[in-house]
């Protein structure tokens, strides 16, 4: 592990805290209709972030423990807790975090002085929760042990389950919702750990209690309750149930039937001050979920875990687009047999799936006018999902892309993709908790002379910045849905960056491509802040958003 310190008069380290002022540079545009230009405003804004460096100690509360997801992340933890190692057929295993970008990816950090690329894993640019340190609890419908339940997904190699069973043994999911109008029928018969009770309000107590219970038993600083539970049918939103906290709030205690129990998690969730992150299709995060999450200072994130087909669809077809070539017909067919694909085999479930998977290239196609017009056209789209028992957890994932070629050619890309698909799944649950976890930590102080607030603050509670793990990203209030996979990653990167006051890597290289590279000139750069205030002679982000009448 390598230490990273800033040498910069724009960061400071702190005991507690690391403290950076950053320059944040956007572009405004304003569209002037009747010339038919557009106005580019460059713009900066000043911000000074506080990350605390002191990580909590942090447990998960899975929704549906017991399933492929939740067994085996649970065993990929103590695996990798207790270094273990085991045998198969192509040689010896060690246990590792492959798949998870916070453990297994490297950023770019500049270069060296002889121009050499300088990469450090992600995990080590800011302090951040140590999956092993993770302790793991959870709900489930079924009522086995995890070391069963491991067993019964079959996804872990067999020398390896000998190994996790007696640590997993004692392992049981606490009683969960069960609410069989919104998953599939062929579930019921795993339905055996059930709260019993059917009032909705109760439910949600009993799951506060467990949160409680499960934070004081191991004296947990922080907790992030995940759904990993079956894709559940679309809720029918409705006025008066639906639409604001206190209606939501009010229609649980009358006890209305179109409350999902996902719902009714992230509401308890939300009420014990734990960031919820939803790992399914389904419309969990209704208006006034959304609006409970703000009210209270609650994160949430979602939806759906991006893992296998639709992250390579957000690759394949920003590039496609980006390189000027028109995707017309994109059919994605899936099969797999695990018991998510048994719940997928119902209509109403697979619907919630289908939707998340089908909206991935909407902001791809909507970027170019050239080849879509203004928006209306869009590729033909079908996703399709089948239950396959014998492969088990192996899912087989068929893509045909076909795209328009200059003068009216057509190009045909095919692709077929085989994952296991738990062992894509179990490093993007982790991620969304560590980096959920570090987002708590981060406050940031925006500097504008024009406004009278100089306090710090927190993120937006719906994070966004997770958009790169979820298939279908929860975004904020007039925020950008982004799922161009590259685009979600800089994010990601940029952010950490910013909390090192580091600029964005621009790929530039410009010092390289001088004729005369001895007129090349750098300086360490000026403190962004004098005493941490702007000079007021010079604003740096008028209210405005720098988009004034006549300018």
């Amino acid at each position: 592990m390598s230490r990273i310190v800033i040498q910069s008069p724009d960061v400071r380290y702190y005991d507690d805290m690391i403290e950076s002022d950053y320059e944040y540079s956007s572009v405004k545009c304003k569209r002037d209709e009747r010339t038919g230009t557009i106005k580019v405003y460059p713009m900066k804004t000043v911000v000074t972030f506080r990350t605390e460096r002191k990580v909590p100690k942090t447990g998960v509360m899975l929704v549906g423990w017991g399933g492929n997801n939740g067994s085996t992340v649970t065993g990929a933890i103590l695996a990798n807790t207790h270094a273990m190692h085991w045998t198969t057929k192509e040689g010896t295993v060690r246990a590792n975090y492959f798949g998870s970008i916070t453990q297994s990816s490297t950023v770019l950090l500049g270069t060296d002085p002889s121009g050499k690329d300088v990469y450090i894993p992600m995990k080590d640019m800011i302090p951040m929760v140590n999956p092993n340190d993770l302790v793991v609890d959870g709900w489930d419908i079924s009522g086995v042990s995890i070391a069963e339940a491991m067993k019964r997904a079959k996804v872990l190699d067999y020398n390896l389950q000998t190994q996790l069973i007696p640590l997993m043994q004692d392992m049981r999911p606490r009683k969960a919702i069960f609410d069989s109008d919104f998953i599939a029928a062929n579930q019921s018969q795993r339905a055996d750990n059930v709260i019993e009770s059917r009032d909705k309000w109760t439910q949600i107590s009993l799951i506060r209690e467990d949160i409680r219970d499960f934070k004081a038993k191991h004296s947990l600083d922080s907790v992030v309750v995940l759904w990993t539970a079956n894709t559940e049918r679309f809720m029918d939103v409705m006025d008066g149930i639906h639409d604001s906290a206190d209606s939501l709030m009010n229609a649980i205690k009358r006890n209305e039937a179109e409350l999902a129990p996902s719902l009714l998690y992230a509401v308890a969730a939300i009420l014990e001050k734990c960031t919820y992150i939803n790992g399914s299709p389904q419309n969990t995060f209704v208006a006034g979920l959304v609006e409970l999450a703000e009210r209270e200072g609650v994160f949430i994130a979602g939806d759906d875990f991006k893992s296998g087909q639709t992250k390579f669809k957000s690759v394949l077809v920003d590039f496609l687009v980006s390189a000027g070539i028109k995707p017309c017909s994109i059919v994605s067919y899936n099969h797999l047999g695990n018991n998510d694909g048994y719940n997928l085999s119902a209509p109403k479930q697979f619907r919630s799936k289908e939707i998340s998977k089908s909206n991935v290239v909407d902001d791809m196609v909507a970027s170019n006018q050239i080849l879509y017009g203004e928006g209306i056209e869009k590729p033909d789209h079908c996703v399709v999902i089948k239950y396959v028992p014998y492969v088990a957890d192996s899912k087989r994932a068929m893509d045909e892309y076909v795209s328009e070629l200059m003068l009216g050619g057509r190009n045909t890309i095919v692709v077929h993709n085989t994952c296991e698909d738990s062992l894509l799944a179990s490093p993007i649950i982790l991620d969304l908790v560590i980096l959920a976890e570090l987002c708590q930590r981060v406050t940031f102080q925006i500097h504008n002379c024009v406004s009278s607030s100089t306090g710090f603050q927190s993120f937006n509670s719906v994070l966004s910045l997770l958009s790169y793990l979820c298939k279908a990203p929860l975004v904020e209030r007039g925020g950008r849905v982004v799922n161009a996979l590259f685009k979600q990653r800089a994010a990601i990167e940029n952010v950490l960056r910013a909390l090192l006051s580091l600029p964005p890597v621009n790929h530039m290289d410009l010092e390289f491509k001088c004729s005369d590279r001895s007129q090349w000139h750098e300086e360490l750069r000026h403190p962004i802040t004098t005493e941490k205030k702007l000079e007021k002679t010079q604003p740096i982000a008028p209210i405005s958003n720098g988009i004034t009448g006549g300018h």
